[in-house]
């Protein structure tokens, strides 16, 4: 273990978290194939390790501050990326099921090799638009937490990923930051897509201090059958 694993696991535990032995090398093999296959295809703009380690990896797992993860047994990843946060989430709770949704099949491709070298399971990688994948059974309703990573201004994400949330879930927008102004052009969507807001938790990443905010959306009734809207329609016309 080196300095940055060593800073990573201190700043973990922090929080409470405790980090293994295998959880550190599972870290270390993600970032040795997100910069291998960057260079193949645009998975991340940042790729020095140790920012990695604070920008990608320390940032996913910050949800787990604000949430009890050992009550989550559903989590879904709207428009994950390179697996951010879903995949570092599943690491350090590895009883999570976890569910990726995106887009783009060749990021599906590189979030399965990854999947498949950490030797991880209970790992759905979804190719698909969130506004389809949303309407199909074992989806819809469905999720205990639900998760997008600077993906969209709210008002669009809520419709993305509210459908997903079960019930008294929970949808955590994780934001850079202050996130008001988003919050009140959002406040239809809220009514519309039956959430509310529970928290807004500001913080900051540590050594450079940039502003972090995540937002937690309560569901309290099912989505309404008319959303989400067709592909494309949330992000032209955002429901304001």
């Amino acid at each position: 273990m080196d300095d940055i694993q060593q800073q990573l696991q201190r700043r973990l535990k922090k929080h409470g978290l405790e980090l293994g032995e295998l959880q550190l090398e599972q870290f270390e093999l993600y970032y040795q194939e997100l910069v291998s296959w960057n260079e193949k295809m645009n998975l991340t703009g940042i790729t020095d390790r140790e920012q990695v380690y604070t920008k990608h990896f320390y940032d996913s797992v910050s949800l787990a501050f604000y949430t009890d993860m050992t009550k989550v047994n559903k989590l879904a990843d709207i428009g994950s990326g390179a697996g951010f946060p879903g995949l570092p989430l599943k690491i350090c709770f590895p009883h999570i099921k976890l569910t990726i949704i995106d887009s783009l099949n060749k990021r599906i491709g590189f979030l399965q090799h990854v999947v498949d070298i950490l030797g991880l399971t209970d790992v759905e990688l979804v190719h698909g638009r969130a506004e389809e994948i949303a309407r199909k059974e074992g989806y819809r309703d469905s999720y205990d937490l639900v998760t997008a990573r600077a993906v969209a201004k709210l008002a669009v994400l809520n419709e993305f990923c509210l459908p997903f949330v079960r019930k008294s879930g929970i949808f955590a927008a994780m934001k850079g930051g202050d996130p008001r102004e988003e919050m009140k052009e959002a406040e239809f969507s809220f009514n519309q897509l039956k959430g509310r807001v529970k928290a807004v938790h500001p913080f900051q990443l540590p050594v450079e201090e940039s502003e972090r905010h995540i937002i937690l959306i309560q569901k309290f009734d099912k989505t309404p059958y008319k959303y989400p809207r067709k592909p494309g329609t949330p992000m032209k016309t955002p429901l304001i």
